[in-house]
């Protein structure tokens, strides 16, 4: 048996139509009123499952919410859970959401098309990774059909793999995760400071020595990681210099004056010699090559803005060559990696232009990235930097208008910095 409150494969997740089309007189269709004036009630599927019916207003709509339950409560996002949104003034139907895990910031959307036919958007973490496919069914209709039935007639337009994540398939994330963690209090921060190939502090800059109290920094950090996942291999840790090195065609001619002076790439190289060195010996050449270690791609090209005045949909960019993706899209694009590449941390150069004039693209922090699901199927992110573990809800927030490259890293479950 599952345990409580670990999700289903979607095609097992028991379905409410019967639920459903005993509502559509009374709930679906009835005046607003009315509807908001029903009482909430518990209703029992055939298969155990319960589900809270209950009617929620808003300032111009209203919503008709199936909730399923979990852990002895009705959120209204728990798998399974159906809500219906309409208009106040004359009580349309505007969209129907669908929860195929439980999880608030995963769904699949209806919304009205044509009197015979609807949209189907599918939305991760405030992402569009399928908007407006028209289907055969007008939203009326979808309110009494079987949600298998409508996401079948999708297709392959539906990315169902990104709603049926696995979890044992990351434990490898969580033995690292836990002997990353083990090791993170014998460090200390040090500005320009990193690990050499003969296991001394020294300065990144210079090569010497540290002294007293020597620590990392976020770049040398970077390389703590990478020497623990590598060294049960090789038995080394790697030499800092070629690190350093520029990798892969990066810049032009009006940054090249600069790189003595400002070292505009030095983030962008250290991760990417990182990655390299990291492909090459776990794998073989090829997985060192740029294209391999680097993330160039996104499943979705539109977000959702969220401010004081409500929401609005805007184009998010593909990739920038030497910069990588904008920051606001980082939450989605890792859980997508996630999805599509188990088992792979990634690190991360932040980036932007910035002062002095002439202002120019500056990577200047690096972090270390593991998105996974646990044990529970829940979605996280774990973000190292700077010899500590911090919040991914601040590190995300951390950089409006910021460019993040990300480059892989396969993981392994022996980690000795």
């Amino acid at each position: 048996m599952p345990l409580q409150g670990i999700d289903l494969p979607t095609r097992k997740i028991e379905d409410d139509v019967s639920l459903r089309i005993s509502l559509k007189d009374f709930w679906f269709t009835e005046a607003a009123d009315r509807v908001l004036n029903q009482k909430a009630f518990i209703h029992t599927l055939p298969g155990g499952g319960r589900i809270q019916v209950r009617a929620e207003a808003g300032n111009d709509e209203f919503m008709i919410v199936l909730a399923r339950e979990r852990n002895n409560s009705y959120p209204g996002w728990a798998q399974g859970s159906w809500i219906l949104t309409r208009r106040k003034d004359d009580g349309s139907p505007s969209r129907i959401r669908v929860f195929l895990r439980s999880d608030p910031y995963t769904y699949v959307q209806f919304r009205p098309f044509t009197e015979d036919r609807s949209f189907m958007d599918v939305v991760l973490y405030d992402a569009y990774v399928v908007r407006s496919v028209p289907l055969p069914y007008a939203l009326e209709r979808l309110m009494v059909v079987p949600l298998e039935e409508v996401l079948s007639t999708a297709g392959n337009k539906f990315p169902r793999h990104y709603f049926d994540p696995q979890p044992e398939m990351y434990r490898d994330l969580w033995v690292f995760m836990s002997r990353l963690r083990d090791r993170l209090p014998e460090l200390h921060f040090r500005d320009d400071g990193a690990i050499d190939a003969e296991g001394r502090y020294v300065y990144i800059n210079t090569l010497q020595s540290q002294g007293e109290t020597p620590g990392l920094n976020c770049s040398g950090f970077a390389k703590w990681v990478v020497d623990g996942i590598l060294r049960p291999f090789t038995g080394e840790r790697l030499p800092i210099p070629p690190l350093k090195a520029p990798f892969g065609e990066r810049g032009s001619s009006l940054t090249a004056i600069y790189e003595d002076l400002r070292d505009p790439f030095f983030g962008l190289d250290w991760t990417r010699n990182l990655a390299s060195q990291v492909g090459t010996t776990l794998r073989s050449s090829i997985f060192g090559k740029l294209e391999e270690i680097e993330v160039q791609d996104r499943p979705f090209a539109l977000l959702i803005q969220r401010n004081r005045n409500g929401t609005s949909i805007r184009s998010y960019p593909s990739f920038l060559l030497n910069a990588g993706f904008s920051f606001e899209g980082i939450h989605p694009l890792l859980y997508t990696l996630a999805i599509d590449e188990p088992g792979t941390i990634y690190l991360a150069s932040i980036n932007n232009e910035r002062d002095p004039k002439p202002r120019i693209r500056q990577h200047f922090h690096v972090a270390v990235l593991v998105p996974y699901f646990n044990e529970y199927g829940n979605f996280q992110v774990a973000v190292f930097e700077s010899a500590e573990e911090t919040s991914f809800y601040n590190f995300k927030n951390r950089y409006p208008g910021h460019f993040v490259n990300l480059v892989r890293i396969p993981v392994e479950t022996r980690f000795d910095p």
